[in-house]
């Protein structure tokens, strides 16, 4: 995040280029009515994303704050407590007060952690401005091994390094000190970070990316494309989202999300506020939460700031809530929206899970069930987090069928939330799904085939129940 007489300036520079209009990106996942989130980070849990806020540590004394950012966020980034100047101020003396602060209240309350940033030419501490070339380089690397190094196993994804390339139409980078140090800046720091921190993901993350047609999204693109293709470790691409009247959100916002994803990385909106009010900042907000949903490698979304009167574009009111906490049109269009679905995330959450109270998970004994005699459905455990574990239900056709339909039972407080390769329907209650096969089901004798979904189970850890039923 830079000043806002920069963010204007570019605001100026995007302002032919026309908004997202919300009806164009609607992708629905089926739940059950009663999986309806009442807060952001339930909502958007529905189809494994996080909703998350940026934290400054010195407003959690703010009752009124915090209760909103414990009760809405369950993702978490340093304002600016993690960038370079605050972490090492003076060479080689390193200040984890405030940073710690943040982290420590993030997890103590359940929360995961983006860290913002290890690498940035702006906001360097003085020292490390006065220095150039290989000292340089060598001071950067340190920084990066030291502050990973230090909260590691603590952090979701790092924004590794940030703001690297220039505006405008050259797709150059940008001409700053530390790519003055050589070309190959970017990816010695990633290198650094995955060798401090192999649990974390590790994402480049820029403004002014947004628009697919920009030269400045292109070099990006261009750059984790080769990254992919050399094996330089990057996870994720981070597009910060500052939007205002003259740089409202392109209608091609859905596709570079996409076109990012399909190069295999996660892409996550990581700063988002758009200045304005009433319904044009809600369906500006609508449009961007749809788009991500639309793409299955969007992982989540996280807004710069609580209030709008904690923003560093305050006097543009670019949040969901207002000065006194209360909720804006802009938060509803984006409650709905995520209540709406999207396309499930792969894998969503924390890539090293940890369950909530470690020993509690059950280990059941019914894994099969023998069904009609004509098909088997066999469970099997996935991935588990602190709030879902993932499933799949193997089909085995016993003898030839021409279909085969299969309910999942789960246990309340549990509800599945995500489903893949199937079509599913509920009962009244929500806790029985019946899948079926999204075309034929016809199966010889022998054949499987296999369908999955998330639970989230809320504190109850207990497989599912199943039957099969063919035809």
């Amino acid at each position: 995040m830079t000043t806002p007489r920069q963010r204007y300036r570019r605001g100026r520079l995007a302002a032919a280029f026309g908004g997202l209009a919300a009806a164009t990106l609607a992708v629905t996942l089926a739940v059950p009515a009663a999986a309806a989130g009442s807060t952001l980070q339930a909502a958007a849990a529905e189809s494994g994303r996080y909703f998350g806020t940026a934290i400054a540590a010195s407003r959690l004394n703010d009752g009124t704050y915090t209760t909103i950012a414990n009760r809405e966020f369950n993702m978490i980034t340093a304002e600016n407590e993690m960038k370079m100047d605050a972490m090492q101020p003076s060479r080689g003396q390193f200040n984890w007060s405030s940073g710690d602060r943040i982290v420590n209240w993030a997890r103590q309350n359940g929360k995961q952690v983006r860290g913002h940033a290890l690498a940035w030419h702006s906001q360097q501490p003085g020292w490390m401005q006065n220095m150039s070339g290989s000292q340089l380089r060598t001071a950067m690397l340190d920084h990066v091994t030291q502050v990973a190094s230090y909260y590691r196993g603590k952090i979701y994804a790092w924004d590794v390094v940030n703001e690297a390339f220039a505006d405008g139409s050259s797709g150059a980078r940008r001409d700053s000190n530390l790519q003055r140090t050589g070309n190959d800046w970017i990816e010695a720091a990633f290198r650094a970070a995955r060798a401090a921190d192999p649990g974390a993901k590790l994402c480049y993350n820029d403004y002014n990316t947004d628009n697919w047609q920009h030269a400045k999204t292109q070099a990006v693109y261009n750059m984790v494309k080769d990254f992919k293709a050399r094996g330089v470790p990057i996870d994720c691409v981070g597009f910060q989202a500052h939007f205002n009247s003259g740089n409202p959100v392109p209608s091609n916002y859905h596709t570079t999300l996409q076109n990012f994803a399909d190069l295999g990385v996660d892409v996550q909106i990581t700063e988002l506020d758009i200045e304005g009010s009433g319904s044009s900042q809600a369906q500006q907000y609508q449009g961007v939460v749809q788009a991500c949903l639309s793409v299955a490698r969007c992982t989540g979304i996280t807004v710069w700031g609580v209030r709008d009167t904690d923003s560093w574009r305050a006097s543009g009111t670019p949040l969901l809530f207002d000065g006194s906490g209360n909720k804006k049109a802009a938060y509803t269009s984006v409650l709905n929206q995520l209540n709406q679905g999207g396309t499930p995330v792969p894998n969503p959450g924390n890539p090293t899970p940890t369950p909530t109270q470690p020993g509690t998970t059950p280990t059941p004994t019914p894994t099969q069930n023998p069904g009609t005699g004509g098909c088997t459905a066999t469970y099997s455990e996935g991935q588990k987090w602190n709030d879902r574990f993932n499933g799949t239900v193997t089909i085995r056709a016993n003898t030839a069928i021409s279909g085969w339909s299969s309910t999942v039972t789960v246990r309340q407080p549990q509800r599945i939330i995500a489903t893949w390769n199937g079509s599913p329907t509920w009962d009244s209650s929500g806790n029985v799904m019946t899948m079926r096969p999204s075309g034929s089901g016809a199966l010889a004798a022998g054949q499987t085939v296999s369908f999955g979904f998330t639970v989230q189970h809320n504190g109850n850890w207990t497989w599912p129940t199943l039957t099969c039923s063919a035809s």
